[in-house]
């Protein structure tokens, strides 16, 4: 017996369907996100870095020694993936993390004290400059965050968790207003 399954975002249930009012204080849901995660072998680290920065469509996000995701919102996680298979072909192992990941992205002048609320990490531009990112709990949660801009940051989470994680970040940005909906597509 043969099963089709749709592929649904684990937040469809959660977010109106239609973009609502946008607070200065918002979270942005990509849809979909291409992201891979790129193993360096050994000796390989400085030269997959450097290569993935070279590629300059995609975003780097440090998760351990020679370890990195690499991210892409103008990419299929099909074409991410080949492309860096070819770029990093003998340096560096990939594999396809897109279906697995939620990609939350945080914008406005209060997302540093709404962070605060749940992570134990300094988020002073001087400390955490933008391009930096690091594992993180979030209050339980294990989370990838990056600071993207000013007052932006994305946290990239597990699939599994994205509702438990979009829960507490609701309760954190309560004080703030914070408004939340899928990325528009343009």
């Amino acid at each position: 017996m043969s099963r089709t399954y749709i592929s649904r975002h684990p937040l469809d249930d959660l977010l109106p369907l239609e973009p609502g009012i946008r607070a200065v204080d918002h979270l942005d849901i990509p849809r979909s996100s291409a992201i891979v995660s790129v193993m360096a072998m050994d000796g390989e680290e400085a030269s997959v870095t450097a290569g993935l920065a070279a590629s300059g469509v995609v975003s780097i996000r440090f998760t351990g020694p020679g370890e990195l995701l690499a991210v892409s919102q103008s990419e299929t996680p099909e074409s991410l993936h080949r492309n860096l298979s070819l770029l990093l072909a003998e340096t560096a192992y990939i594999v396809d993390q897109s279906d697995g990941r939620v990609v939350f992205r945080l914008s406005g002048p209060n997302v540093r004290r709404l962070l605060a609320k749940g992570i134990a990490t300094d988020l002073h531009p001087a400390m955490f400059e933008i391009g930096a990112s690091s594992n993180v709990l979030c209050g339980h949660i294990s989370v990838n965050l990056a600071r993207t801009g000013e007052n932006e940051f994305e946290l990239i989470v597990m699939r599994s968790f994205a509702v438990a994680l979009f829960d507490d970040l609701k309760v954190m940005g309560r004080e703030f207003d914070l408004s939340a909906g899928f990325s528009v597509r343009v």
